[in-house]
């Protein structure tokens, strides 16, 4: 599931008010969202958790549901470390 923190740092990079974003939503299914918008909902997301993403893990991602498990697996790493 999405987290409203997730979704909302995502709806703001894209300037959207509102959207439905699913596990199963992919790029191309939510307007405005290119590979610009990409690049910068990546990095507005590592700026929000505080974290940082590895170029292959980025390249893996298929859909938001897989962006949010790469967050909560990133946070949970951070956890463990402190």
């Amino acid at each position: 599931m999405i987290s409203a923190r997730l979704k909302g740092t995502i709806l703001k990079e894209l300037n959207l008010d509102e959207f439905p974003l699913e596990d199963s939503t992919t790029a191309p299914q939510v307007p405005g969202w290119d590979s610009l918008s990409h690049v910068r909902i990546l990095c507005a997301v590592e700026q929000e958790y505080g974290i940082r993403f590895r170029t292959m893990e980025v390249l893996r991602l298929r859909n938001v549901g897989e962006l949010q498990a790469l967050v909560d697996r990133k946070l949970e790493e951070a956890a463990r470390q402190s």
